[in-house]
């Protein structure tokens, strides 16, 4: 599964690790967070991500 960055603050989402800040799962892909997900780091929207590598 893809990384995605924030491009706001840097933030990485790594899908094998989650964001147990907002209760999301490990191995939870991109595409699969709802989409009231915001960036942890900086509270940006998903459409403020970009996909890494």
């Amino acid at each position: 599964m893809a990384k995605y960055r924030c491009t706001i603050c840097g933030y990485i989402y790594d899908p094998a690790l989650g964001d147990s800040t907002q209760e999301i799962n490990p191995d939870t892909a991109f595409e699969n967070l709802p989409d009231s997900w915001t960036c942890p780091v900086c509270g940006a929207q998903k459409s403020e991500f970009v996909k890494e590598g």
